[in-house]
């Protein structure tokens, strides 16, 4: 198994008051819009007559939209667009100090993380072309168990979900939509260390799911609960697995 390395994470702040732009070659992450914190990445040498596929970012806790600009250039300079929205501001135990942006799943959290996810594909639609039916949801931690969340309640609105280190979510009725959402492709990822999705839990949620009749890419890593470059490079191969096991163009640009 390939050695990984830890990621630093970025603590939360407020934000800023112009937007920050970071830039590799032609591929360029933007974040923007006070009254709407989000981000958004076009990658490398972008064709505006290619309909790209969109990956809908969901950060970790403690973490905002600006995670978006460290997982790109990991996953992919390349192949994909992707936005990421900010989560809810989340308070200390004893309510005295923030403690970043997290993806809580209480009723009001998830209609409103529901509204944030689809602004923020609009924003990205009105700046770039993107394929209608190859908009992934993915996300880390409860970003991760948020993602799962809103694409068994809209399996029509996504071509797939990729969770890294973010359980299956309970309550709600996450399989309400059950018969839509088994055409939707799954890839949960854990590390083999994990405190908060441990290698029981993941046992658990995949005897769900198989037993809903979902499919399911399950990876494993040797870590703990962070976000590594393995994942992430294989985000990127799995999702180009479903856009090319679906495509019907009979030209488009080479998987990096």
């Amino acid at each position: 198994m390939p050695r990984t390395r830890r990621s630093v994470p970025i603590g939360f702040s407020a934000p800023p008051k112009i937007e920050p732009t970071f830039q590799v070659d032609s591929a360029r992450c933007t974040t923007g819009r006070l009254d709407f914190p989000h981000a958004l990445f076009a990658p490398l040498h972008y064709t505006p007559g290619y309909a790209y596929p969109l990956i809908v970012w969901l950060h970790g806790p403690g973490d905002d939209e600006r995670q978006l600009q460290r997982i790109m250039p990991i996953v992919s300079m390349q192949n994909f667009l992707a936005a990421a929205p900010r989560g809810f501001l989340s308070a200390s135990e004893d309510g005295t100090t923030a403690e970043g942006c997290r993806w809580r799943q209480t009723d009001d959290d998830i209609q409103q993380a529901s509204q944030r996810v689809f602004e923020t594909v609009e924003i990205a639609r009105q700046k770039f072309h993107i394929h209608p039916r190859r908009i992934f949801l993915a996300g880390f931690d409860c970003g991760g168990t948020m993602a799962l969340r809103l694409a068994m309640n809209h399996p029509t609105r996504f071509a797939g979900v990729v969770s890294l280190c973010g359980p299956f979510p309970t309550g709600n009725s996450p399989l309400g939509n059950l018969i839509a959402a088994r055409r939707l492709g799954l890839l949960l990822a854990s590390g083999r260390d994990s405190r908060r999705y441990s290698a029981a839990t993941v046992c658990e949620d995949l005897r769900l799911l198989h037993t809903a009749g979902l499919s399911v890419t399950v990876r494993q890593y040797p870590c703990g609960d962070e976000l590594t470059p393995q994942m992430l490079a294989d985000v990127n191969r799995w999702i180009m697995e479903q856009v090319l096991s679906t495509r019907s163009e009979s030209l488009e640009p080479a998987a990096d």
